[in-house]
């Protein structure tokens, strides 16, 4: 293997590494805050409509924020792909 190989490999186990942090770090936020909202919903009093109020508050934030992070994640996923085909089409490319 050649130095940019031993490159690539690298970089390849780097977003690996990354791609398995980040998704357990998200695992975690979504069972933090489900743990959260479960709560809110047995410490609820439904007949209160400013309970009712901060409950359809919420979801409508989250649905917001849940929609951006899906818009995010298939944005980078484009580029690292771009990145990835880029890398395979020079990996034959005569070097010079």
């Amino acid at each position: 293997m050649t130095k940019l190989d031993d490159i690539r490999s690298e970089v390849l186990a780097r977003i690996d590494r990354t791609e398995r942090n980040y998704r357990l770090a998200f695992l975690g936020a979504v069972a933090l805050e489900g743990l959260f909202l479960a709560t809110f919903l047995f410490a609820a009093d439904f007949t209160n409509r400013t309970h009712v109020l901060l409950l359809l508050g919420t979801l409508m934030t989250y649905s917001v924020v849940v929609l951006g992070l899906v818009a995010l994640g298939a944005y980078i996923n484009r580029g690292t792909l771009r990145v990835l085909q880029a890398m395979d089409a020079t990996k034959g490319a005569p070097r010079g």
